[in-house]
């Protein structure tokens, strides 16, 4: 039985956690989409992990982790979280593969990226400027240069002095020497061809002999290149839909989706966020919640719960439950707001618009619910949780149509409640 694990917001929910969560109970964990723009957190007996190009299993022995065609390959990031994960006494030998058919990040597509940001002028769309765009583009346009290249070295060659004169054309001032380019990759590949395979039917093999796969998203539904708040997106499908593309696997091999969610809202870069806080209440959950990048370190904007939102994320997905996380985060507030509806113009909206400048005029209709007091942090039964709480997770449930299976009340592994009433009747067979 496989499962797949999104984010159901705009990213940065806590995916990290609750992938790391259910890995165990998994033979492989797969990511199938993204780059190293995206951060996954897991802390870990007091020790903070970010992975952003592993999938977050890596860190249960015994669980093989593979990195899909739908993903772009820094390798130098890639290199970088396997030494320090070698630091810190986590092995990965035999355990981490990557998709013959994944592309590359090269360094000229990084400045592409910087200089492609710089010409939106205003516009901006608030990229990492890690290069990932620009990989996606040279994916598209058929001339990007994948993982299995590196071990055609007369191919390779070509096409990188190709990739490389072309991009210097385009870039002001550019001398980057196609041959340091080449050789960094030829000794890169030298370290990476041993991990390299073909995930589709490595995948395929190991579901034929009864293993099960949880299947990890990056990023966040309204940040997916098709169905997010476009042109303010990611450049990859992170919907459900990536995982067939991105892995090469069939539609039937996903049995259930899990969409994991905040409990309330954060976005980082540009584009609408119709429950944006720009007062003391959003710099309170920013901090309370540490809400930076794990990977760029910019604040996060931060508002109150938008299950117009969730309710989309839901339907694009085909949620089966969510996974509620950073419910402690609203500990000691008088009182909390949901987003059940958009008000724009004379027009009350209960689905999320299509339309990007449309999303950008809506105003929240907000609902008002009681804080607690009492702390949730670190809680792991439902029925410990402050009474209000309890509520507000409920009402939580009936307005985004989809109940918690998961609430995450701290950054710890054994900070999490599972409900197993929900789990038994929309997760059996997944979560114990």
């Amino acid at each position: 039985m496989n499962l797949a694990v999104l984010g159901a917001q705009w990213g940065d929910e806590g995916k990290g956690k609750i992938v790391d969560l259910l890995a165990p109970r998994f033979d492989i964990v797969a990511r199938y989409q993204g780059g190293h723009n995206a951060g996954h957190t897991v802390y870990v007996n007091g020790t903070k992990f970010v992975l952003r190009l592993i999938p977050s299993g890596i860190l249960h022995p015994g669980v093989i982790c593979v990195i899909g065609n739908g993903v772009v390959v820094d390798l130098q990031a890639l290199f970088g979280e396997l030494a320090e994960l070698t630091r810190n006494d986590i092995a990965v030998r035999n355990r981490l593969f990557v998709s013959d058919k994944a592309h590359l990040i090269l360094p000229y597509h990084r400045d592409l990226d910087l200089l492609s940001e710089a010409r939106r002028g205003e516009r901006k769309i608030g990229t990492t400027s890690r290069g990932i765009g620009p990989a996606y583009e040279d994916k598209i346009a058929r001339r990007g240069i994948r993982v299995g290249d590196l071990a055609d070295p007369v191919s390779l060659e070509q096409n990188v002095r190709d990739n490389v004169l072309a991009r210097n054309r385009l870039v002001h001032d550019s001398t980057m020497d196609w041959r340091d380019v080449l050789e960094q990759l030829r000794v890169q590949g030298a370290t990476l061809l041993p991990l390299v395979r073909d995930v589709s039917l490595m995948l395929a093999t190991a579901m034929k002999a009864g293993q099960s796969i949880l299947f990890e998203g990056a990023q966040g539904t309204l940040l997916d290149v098709d169905h997010g708040t476009y042109p303010y997106v990611t450049s990859s499908n992170a919907t459900v839909g990536g995982v067939c593309t991105g892995l090469g696997v069939g539609v039937r091999t996903i049995h259930a989706v899990v969409g994991v969610v905040k409990a309330y809202t954060t976005r980082v870069g540009a584009g609408p966020l119709p429950t944006e806080l720009s007062d003391d209440i959003g710099s309170r959950l920013r901090e309370s919640g540490n809400e930076y990048g794990a990977v760029t370190g910019r604040p996060r904007r931060c508002g109150w719960y938008d299950a117009v939102a969730v309710r989309y994320g839901a339907r694009v997905n085909g949620l089966d439950a969510l996974a509620l996380t950073k419910l402690d985060v609203l500990d000691g507030l008088d009182e909390i707001q949901i987003c059940t509806a958009y008000r724009c113009g004379t027009r009350t909206l209960t689905e999320f618009p299509s339309d990007g400048s449309q999303l950008a005029r809506c105003e929240p209709v907000l609902e008002s619910m009681p804080g607690w007091t009492a702390p949730s942090k670190g809680v792991t039964r439902f029925e410990d949780l402050p009474e209000n709480a309890r509520r507000y997770v409920a009402r939580l449930e009936e307005v985004s149509g989809v109940p918690a299976a998961i609430v995450s009340t701290g950054s710890e592994r054994k900070d999490t409640i599972l409900r197993h009433d929900v789990i038994a009747s929309r997760l059996s067979g997944f979560v114990a």
